[in-house]
């Protein structure tokens, strides 16, 4: 709360962030005649950069307004989702932007409203959520997997346009993503998390079933896409057979969709250190220390992260 007497600092308006492209009258031999940048993996980090830049102006933005901002991410398995998501929080507050991703309904769950676990999860003002998965369950992989009734999944269908207009007319800005991969990609991506032991814990039986049913799920998204791609809430594909290029364009397109103004605090003077004053520490051997297994060679001069 800002102290009597006092005014609160005017935010000075910024345009949107604009894509990440080069204007017409300046083609660089980097850049195709559609104008996409082409990018290279030290290019692609420049480019994440500049974004986290711009994602934490617009997180101030959320909460200095007290927006509520929901983003839902679905797609087929190994799509790239949860890559996207990362790299959009890694430099996020996790009080503002939190990530949901929701495990299996327990049975209580299961007799309740089908929305219901979902809106439990909803932002407060001033939040952004991002469904990791979210209520599309049901009309992805539950669907194709028998995990719920015909007549529970055309109730669905007919229940999630009016909750999502219901959802944005409460205030909610809802965005909606679809991770979109080939046949060839995600079998590449499955082989490298069976290699790779530290990703074969991503990789479920649900997942390798997918493999043998990929049209089922293709007529599944298709039916989901007719009933769900609404005007209030329309779903906006994301071509991830690239990671890279993937996690620029989608990240790009989430800030072109929040109008937000320019919010980073001054730069801060840091103060002195607190003498002394009389202190005196307890013994270093009174203290039990994690073993030092590892030291770091100074010689190169290269002691930071």
């Amino acid at each position: 709360m800002a102290k009597k007497g006092k005014k609160e600092p005017e935010p000075k308006p910024v345009e949107k962030f604009p894509p990440v492209t080069v204007p017409p009258a300046a083609v660089s031999p980097a850049q195709d005649p559609q104008g996409q940048k082409r990018i290279n993996k030290k290019t692609y980090w420049d480019e994440l950069r500049k974004l986290q830049i711009e994602l934490v102006k617009l997180q101030e933005w959320i909460r200095f307004k007290g927006l509520k901002v929901v983003v839902i991410f679905e797609g087929r398995d190994a799509a790239g989702k949860g890559g996207a998501i990362k790299r959009i929080t890694e430099s996020l507050n996790p009080r503002v932007c939190r990530v949901v991703a929701l495990p299996t309904a327990t049975e209580r769950e299961k007799t309740q409203w089908y929305f219901q676990r979902y809106v439990a999860n909803l932002p407060a003002g001033g939040e952004m959520v991002l469904f990791d998965r979210s209520w599309y369950n049901r009309a992805g992989v539950e669907r194709v997997m028998g995990f719920c009734t015909d007549d529970e999944y055309s109730e669905f269908l007919r229940s999630v346009p009016e909750f999502e207009r219901m959802l944005v007319r409460s205030g909610i800005i809802l965005i909606k993503y679809w991770f979109s991969v080939s046949d060839k990609e995600q079998e590449k991506r499955f082989q490298a998390r069976i290699n790779d032991p530290t990703k074969r814990w991503k990789l479920s039986p649900m997942d390798l079933q997918s493999r043998s049913k990929w049209v089922e799920y293709s007529r599944a998204k298709d039916e989901m896409f007719a009933h769900t791609d609404i005007k209030q809430a329309p779903w906006y594909v994301v071509n991830a057979d690239n990671k890279m290029c993937a996690r620029l364009n989608c990240i790009t397109h989430l800030l072109s969709m929040i109008p937000y103004a320019d919010l980073t605090p001054e730069p801060m003077e840091l103060p002195p250190r607190q003498h002394e004053q009389g202190y005196v520490r307890p013994p270093i051997t009174d203290q039990t220390f994690v073993p030092e297994l590892f030291k770091m060679d100074t010689g190169n001069g290269d002691n930071e992260l």
